[in-house]
């Protein structure tokens, strides 16, 4: 796996426990060595491999490779535990040459990195003292023994170094600091100085300050990120650099696959401490940890020159950059344009020609190459169809080379792009040639512009006329006149008919409407006509618009499994199909006898909305369901007492798949939703709050976010046969899956769509150029992140086909029709949905048929006043 893709983190981590399993010690360490080289390592994978290594150092030479990987160790993030590894294994060293201030240096630099860390900083404080106070006791004269000045001055001097180790721990708040002072006082034998006890006093004070947010972080749980923020917040007030150094470090450890957070921290960088050692290692190691992030890249290039780092250096570095797998075809634009302003710096345009020049236009025609080679072939666009790289590349040759000629080339290159139809794209050349050309050359592009423009044609006959005006002859003027006075006129052609084909289409849609209301009309009238002739008590149809004289209730609660961007539910159709049908139930309909006998002396309820706190909504259930009070019952009594189950009904006595559940307290009805999606009879039951959608008409329901969520992929061409369990085995690979939600639809069969939540957009992000086109059982996934378009409103007119050519130009997403499909637009959301009319506790659905009618309120009659109306005809 590892040769197909080398950067598959977690199929390293496989790799390496293996082979330490298998006890092969030279591929281990190789397996390692690789790793090391692609990702930084976390502290649980360097102590593991630093303490194999220290197992099989014996020699001097492999002590010093141990060192070695030590250092390597310290670099990759902030880390107490190796720090101390690191001082503990030094001390073994003791007896070598120089082996002491070998120790001293590495525990001062620990001290410098994590001595200031709240929870885990005194560990490394003790540890430095323990090791001066063994020194102490090596240095101590034989009992009974008189000691010489120089032993005595040793001594003096080893005491004064554990005194100022104390002085310095206890001016930094630390946890248990109370007891260090307390282990000062009963070691020293003099009284302590007064201006350590006021040091001592201050760090206190900070230390509780500071606990607050420690306590936070002990009490939240992965990724901590809120609470580190606010941490960082807090330090920054206080201003001291090496706090705020040190409280992003150990943001970072916990949460290094963020890219804000690295970027956050080497602004900071940059901009307070200006130390390049420092600010070139964390620009390191962002870009080691967010490779995919372009923006972390740009600001590693930048702040290499701000150094002064060697050409060659920062020409790898973005090498490295192109290679790092950017998720947009438009991060490549960016990095490319970061990497060309960098060479145009460079170069030294008062002289004519210099090997910087070259390098820099070689540049600009790579760039083109590349992106229209590697990046339109990846992505199935350019990323830049603009072509704003070759722009700044004439802009390049005609300011600062003076050559127009060769500024003319690429401007013509750039119309031939599909550009030429756009006056914004025109204007930017002529302003150009403007600048730096001549009049005869503006003249040319504007008569062109004139010719090809089709968003804004007015706008570049209006600047043609300027130009004749002030510096033409009379012909130039007449010829001008002419040509925009020409062109003009057929726009104006195209668009009368275009408005006349969009008039002929509105009133061929209004004489349809006026024929499917008159059919209707004609129909119902036919009903009512019939009914009346056989004597039979008018009853409720299923295709009327309305139920006279049952109740009003909501509509059944209409769920789609389409994902994050479903419709809302009163935009649904809820009791007509398509073709404004009534469904027919799922099973065989209830004998018309049986029905009048067991629903004929049932009183009707109405709904009783001062209940709806202590209700909710319950639907999509099987029409077939025998008895659904008494199941209903069973299932919901362990939320809390249920008071009353209204089943509905409709006339004929079939069930109609949705009730009510009225509980006696608000509580029961609260932990009822949670049964949301319950599999009832094959089916999953749907349950929501009991809001009249009269008074509260925004009131959505649907549980799943309708916006950009990168940290949540949307999967489709799934099998329909996959599992939840399948898809989590293939999904965590790429990291921590939080939460998978299979689509089905309202029978809950699956429908070969899943929704798959992992723990940050890093993984999410990874997980897509690495799920993308994967097989899954004979069928070929799509994977994308999860980004439903918003839904146009119900009331808002198509435009017409005439009105979009004359439309301004599109203005397409970042990603287009990328890899990872951000446009992509689920099935559900393409539906029209159909216009609605109120009632009084909810939506009562028209039929399809009328959806180009305004909705009306229907008059409220009872069955009574329908009879006397009837008979007085």
């Amino acid at each position: 796996k590892l040769s197909i893709n080398a950067f598959d983190y977690n199929c390293h981590l496989d790799l390496i426990k293996l082979l330490r399993q298998e006890g092969e010690l030279v591929k281990l360490r190789r397996a390692r060595q690789k790793m090391s080289e692609l990702f930084p390592l976390t502290e649980e994978i360097w102590l593991d491999w630093l303490k194999d290594e220290i197992k099989m150092a014996s020699e001097i030479s492999e002590r010093e490779k141990v060192y070695e990987l030590f250092e390597r160790a310290v670099k990759d993030y902030i880390c107490p535990e190796i720090w101390l590894e690191y001082a503990q294994y030094s001390i073994g060293g003791i007896g070598q040459e120089g082996g002491i201030e070998r120790v001293r240096s590495i525990f001062e630099r620990a001290l410098t990195a994590v001595g200031l860390h709240v929870t885990k900083g005194t560990a490394l404080w003790e540890a430095y003292r323990e090791f001066e106070n063994a020194i102490l006791e090596t240095a101590q004269p034989a009992p009974g023994s008189i000691p010489s000045p120089e032993q005595q001055q040793v001594l003096c001097s080893q005491l004064e170094k554990i005194h100022t180790l104390f002085r310095r721990q206890l001016g930094i708040p630390l946890l248990d600091m109370e007891a260090s002072y307390a282990e000062y006082e009963e070691w020293s034998e003099e009284p302590i100085p007064e201006t350590t006890i006021k040091s001592y006093k201050k760090a206190l004070q900070q230390l509780e300050k500071c606990k607050p947010y420690e306590e936070a972080l002990l009490g939240a749980e992965t990724p901590k990120l809120a609470e580190y923020q606010a941490y960082i917040d807090f330090e920054m007030k206080a201003g001291d650099p090496a706090r705020i150094q040190l409280i992003y470090e150990r943001a970072l450890a916990e949460n290094c696959l963020v890219p804000d957070l690295w970027a956050r921290y080497n602004q900071y960088l940059d901009r307070q401490l200006k130390v390049k050692e420092l600010v070139l290692s964390a620009h390191d190691r962002a870009v080691r940890n967010c490779p995919w992030t372009v923006g972390l890249w740009i600001r590693y290039l930048l702040a290499m020159e701000r150094h002064r780092v060697e050409h060659s250096i920062i020409s790898e570095m973005f090498e490295k950059a192109l290679n790092a797998g950017f998720i947009q075809a438009t991060d490549y634009v960016e990095i490319w344009q970061a990497y060309l302003d960098y060479l145009r710096r460079r170069v030294d345009f008062t002289q004519d020609s210099s090997k910087e020049l070259e390098e820099l236009r070689s540049a600009f025609a790579r760039a083109v190459e590349y992106l229209k080679q590697e990046v339109e072939e990846r992505f199935s666009e350019s990323g830049d169809p603009s072509c704003t790289i070759m722009q700044n590349w004439a802009r390049v040759e005609a300011r600062l080379c003076n050559n127009m000629q060769k500024a003319r080339e690429l401007w013509d290159n750039i119309m031939t792009k599909g550009n030429a139809k756009y006056a914004n794209m025109w204007l930017e050349y002529y302003n150009l040639e403007r600048a730096h050309g001549d009049t005869q050359h503006c003249r040319k592009a504007l008569h062109r512009a004139v010719q090809c423009t089709s968003d804004y044609p007015e706008h570049v006959c209006e600047v043609l006329l300027t130009l004749e005006r002030i510096e033409g002859t009379l012909e130039d003027w007449d010829a001008a006149v002419q040509k925009t006075e020409n062109r003009l006129a057929r726009v104006n052609e195209q668009r009368a008919k275009a408005a006349e084909k969009e008039a002929a289409l509105a009133k061929q849609e209004e004489e349809r409407a006026e024929q499917r209301k008159q059919a209707r009309a004609e129909k119902k009238a036919s009903k009512k006509a019939k009914k009346t002739r056989i004597g039979d008590k008018r009853k409720a149809d299923e295709d009327d618009e309305g139920e006279w004289g049952q109740e009003e209730e909501l509509p059944s609660k209409r769920h789609r499994g389409e994902g994050d961007g479903v419709l809302p539910e009163e935009d649904m159709e809820v009791e007509t199909g398509l073709f404004g049908r009534s469904e027919k139930p799922d099973g065989p309909a209830i004998p018309k006898e049986k029905a009048s006998t067991s629903r004929k002396d049932v009183p009707k309820v109405f709904h009783d909305s001062s209940k709806d706190k202590v209700t909710v909504f319950v639907s999509n259930l099987s029409y077939t369901m025998a008895e659904p009070e008494a199941k209903l019952r069973e299932l919901f009594g362990s939320c809390g007492e249920v008071v009353e189950i209204r089943a509905v009904f409709n006339n004929k006595g079939t069930f109609r798949g949705y009730c009510y559940v009225q509980f006696s307290e608000e509580e029961a009805a609260r932990q009822a939703l949670a049964l949301d999606r319950t599999a009832v009879e094959g089916r999953p039951m749907f349950v929501s709050p009991c809001v009249d959608k009269n008074k509260n008409p925004d009131f959505k329901v649907f549980r799943y976010s309708t916006t950009l969520e990168k940290h949540k992929l949307f999967i489709s061409g799934l099998p329909f046969s996959c599992t939840k369990e399948e898809l989590e085995e293939v999904c965590k690979a790429h990291g921590n899956v939080k939460d998978i939600r299979l689509v089905t639809n309202r029978a809950g069969k699956p429908k070969g769509l899943a929704y798959v939540e992992y723990e940050n957009e890093a993984q999410a992000s990874q997980a897509v150029l690495k799920m993308d086109g994967l097989m899954v059982k004979d069928h070929v996934i799509k994977v994308m992140i999860s980004n439903p378009p918003l839904r146009k409103l119900p009331d808002r007119p198509e435009p017409s086909r005439a009105s979009l050519a004359l439309a301004p130009r599109q203005i397409y997403g970042a990603r287009g029709k990328g890899r990872t499909q951000l446009s992509m637009m689920p099935r559900a959301l393409q539906r029209q949905s159909n216009p609605v009319a109120k009632a009084e506790n909810g939506m009562v659905q028209n039929s399809p048929a009328t959806s180009s009618d305004p909705p009306a309120e229907p008059k409220k009659m009872s069955n009574a006043d329908f009879a006397k109306m009837l008979l007085k005809k």
